[in-house]
């Protein structure tokens, strides 16, 4: 599905606004050796990402060491909700490895109480338990379990079904990787658990029937009755679009869960934490689910992650059962805490829904412009997405997505990989710390990427800037190959 970037120096134009600076050759010519070497020692399937070699990044800014600072629309995949190298955050991680406790395993600390004491805080009435993890697929992993280990007490070995969802992705981890529902990326487990199912998703445009009949239908079809269910794994939106499922149907399938004793878990890690313009985004379908899977978000920098739960379901396994190595690493937790109370502190929620208006216009204003190649767009606070698709028809256009982003990298605005079932959307993520301004320029940026194809195959001195002004080619001697 994905498709490496190129990583021959282009000469592009100098970019000099007050959120992007581009002053040479991208990617840089002296940053080829780092390329090179990352190739020569990591897998391929690393190679997906444009090719700027970080050397710090601040805020809503990434910066190489050559003098360019790229707007970030990534937040690191999805994880800086409170802004690269938050100062907060900076200084709780200083602090605990000064204080000389770096690692614990499970043994106690006041580090890993305080920070399950504020995810309970944050988290609805009756979900106060927390298991501290290392990542996303973790997290699902252990939701599978803890439904799987629910289901079979309630209703024994029969009750043992999953119910993930079409186009989906939970995570690279075998249980993980079934429950999403990407066909083409499970295909090397071969022998998959046949009580793990998946559902259509009712995103209204690849599946135009949003009836919660589909998801009952999906599971007779596959011969499995409400009684061989034991938890139904949802992402609140699926990654990749953004998109969610309409609020009547999750009500139904809450309902639907409730009246079976199924665990319903909602895979909140890349929702959670303020992303979608509330703290939890399944508070937009108004229900409670009864495992909540986070990440990402919850330290706007270190590994971690969490399952937040019910008592009842996650108190299932007797003492020393259910940990991990790094379970509440303690300045993973000192980061967490300082980014979540960051996170609610400065109340970076409100402001991702007061800039949502602004950037669903936006998108929407592209597609306008542009309804031949810009199938499909949704945003909820500040995430959102653009479906590319060939000449009007709703046929995904991985290749198209993956120009944009890769002149949209050339321009100074720095997005991930485009995502998508079939690598078809470009994907906006800033960090939730961004002005309305730098939002704006990002918009026009984007604007002018889908608008000009030509970018970086013409001579650099025939291409124009966002502002109008003509761009000067970078004054680099290494030679460099056309686009």
């Amino acid at each position: 599905m994905g498709k490496e970037f190129d990583i021959t120096p282009q000469t592009v134009p100098h970019v000099e606004t007050r959120y992007r600076r581009i002053v040479t050759q991208v990617p840089h010519p002296e940053s080829l050796a780092t390329l090179e070497r990352l190739r020569q020692f990591e897998p391929l399937s690393m190679r997906g990402q444009p090719p700027i070699v970080w050397e710090r990044a601040e805020d809503i800014f990434v910066f190489d060491k050559h003098g360019n600072r790229w707007l970030d629309w990534s937040s690191g995949v999805v994880v800086t909700n409170a802004g690269h190298g938050a100062p907060e955050v900076k200084r709780a991680i200083i602090d605990q490895v000064n204080s000389g406790l770096i690692h614990n395993y499970v043994f106690p600390s006041e580090e890993r109480a305080a920070l399950a004491e504020c995810l309970a805080g944050v988290a609805p009435d009756g979900l106060k338990k927390i298991f501290l993890l290392t990542t996303g697929s973790e997290a699902v992993e252990c939701a599978i379990k803890l439904s799987r280990a629910h289901g079979i007490h309630g209703g024994g070995k029969k009750k043992i079904g999953i119910v993930g969802f079409e186009r989906g992705f939970h995570g690279r981890t075998m249980g993980s990787q079934q429950a999403g529902g990407m066909a083409g990326q499970k295909s090397w487990i071969v022998n998959e658990d046949p009580a793990i199912l998946n559902a259509p998703f009712p995103d209204g445009y690849w599946q135009t029937d949003t009836s919660f009949d589909t998801f009952l239908n999906a599971i007779k079809q596959r011969g499995f009755k409400p009684g061989n269910i034991a938890g139904v794994v949802m992402e609140t939106y699926q990654g990749v679009g953004p998109d969610f499922a309409p609020v009547e149907y999750v009500r139904q399938l809450a309902e639907w869960c409730k009246h079976h004793n199924i665990v319903l878990t909602f895979d909140e890690v890349q929702a959670g934490f303020a992303r979608t313009g509330k703290f939890w985004g399944f508070e937009h379908y108004g229900v409670t689910p009864d495992l909540i899977c986070c990440g990402k978000g919850i330290s706007s920098s270190l590994p971690l992650s969490a399952v937040i739960g019910r008592a009842e379901i996650m108190d299932q396994f007797p003492p020393g059962s259910m940990t991990s190595t790094h379970t509440g690493n303690p300045v993973c937790c000192a980061a967490a805490l300082a980014s979540v109370k960051k996170i609610v502190t400065e109340n970076l929620a409100a402001k991702a829904a007061r800039l949502e208006p602004v950037l669903l216009e936006g998108l929407k204003k592209i597609q306008r412009q542009h309804p031949e190649v810009v199938g499909h767009v949704t945003v909820r606070g500040l995430v959102g997405g653009m479906q590319i698709v060939k000449d009007g028809r709703k046929e995904p256009n991985a290749d198209l997505a993956h120009d944009i982003v890769e002149r949209c990298f050339q321009k100074g605005l720095l997005m991930f990989a485009p995502v998508g079932a079939w690598g078809q959307t470009v994907k906006i993520a800033p960090p939730l710390t961004i002005p309305r301004d730098a939002l704006e320029e990002g918009l026009a940026v984007l604007a002018e990427a889908v608008l000009d194809p030509g970018f970086g195959k013409k001579p650099a001195d025939h291409l124009t800037l966002v502002d109008g002004t003509t761009g000067l080619p970078a004054n680099d001697k290494m030679s460099h190959s056309i686009l």
